[in-house]
């Protein structure tokens, strides 16, 4: 109840959710003044259907893209480790005995590292906690999907952060332990900035990562229709954007 309760205002200030309450709003203020509730309600519909398009959501998206770079020669980078971040899971997936699984979020990510892994050698840290006491963490099932699905050993396992700022924290204390101070920190090219930021703050020199670019699949005709990808797109970018907002100003910068 507490997390639910905790969510709730990132909930209403990101798209889609902000969007529908100011449509309700709107409506509301009509009742007394017709115009002005009109142009609230309208435009925040307008707003709805233009980012619910993987066009209209490319406008938030692209420039979080253009905060980072695809990583074209990882072993020429000088790291010493892959560092793999948590996004969701599928709870008790039946096609895998009813054990929790990686989402396709964390599984693209997954993959990008097993490419890298193989293309460097370089050790293996996932790191992500569980969503609940008595769930499994999102690290130990990443690290199963990685030797089992992947055939791709794990060094490190980071089981209890709860947001980027505990990957970062304990994901470097442990890293610390064996005296690696660079990293290739993969996550989505649109979390990237945020991730960067925090792991950086530990001390850690980071190398870029990122995997899937959303920004360049939003092209033709058929990118302006609406769609539950290009909502999913914008809701993400929207929250990713507030984020690296928030940091900028608790840090000052």
């Amino acid at each position: 109840m507490t997390e639910l309760l905790s969510a709730i205002p990132h909930t209403l200030i990101v798209p889609p959710a902000s969007l529908f309450l100011l449509i309700a709003i709107g409506l509301l203020l009509r009742i007394r003044w017709k115009r002005v509730g009109s142009v609230v309600a309208g435009s925040a519909l307008v707003l709805l259907v233009f980012l619910s398009s993987n066009a209209g959501a490319r406008f938030l998206v692209a420039p979080l893209d253009a905060m980072t770079t695809p990583l074209r020669e990882p072993a020429k980078a000088g790291a010493q480790a892959i560092v793999v971040l948590a996004a969701g899971r599928l709870q008790a997936a039946p096609e895998y005995g009813d054990r929790d699984i990686p989402d396709y979020i964390a599984l693209a990510r997954l993959r990008y590292a097993a490419h890298l892994h193989r293309r460097t050698g370089l050790p293996i840290l996932v790191s992500g906690g569980a969503p609940r006491p008595d769930a499994t963490s999102l690290a130990d099932a990443m690290a199963v999907a990685l030797r089992e699905d992947f055939g791709v050993p794990v060094r490190w396992v980071e089981g209890r952060s709860r947001n980027t700022g505990e990957n970062a924290a304990f994901s470097a204390a442990l890293l610390r332990e064996e005296k690696i101070g660079h990293v290739l920190l993969v996550t989505d090219a649109m979390h990237m900035e945020r991730a960067r930021t925090v792991f950086q703050r530990t001390g850690l020199q980071v190398t870029d990562a990122p995997t899937m670019f959303f920004g360049e699949q939003a092209r033709g005709l058929g990118a302006w229709v609406p769609s539950a990808e290009g909502l999913r797109r914008s809701w993400y970018a929207s929250y990713e954007l507030m984020g690296i907002a928030w940091y900028r100003l608790k840090s000052g910068g």
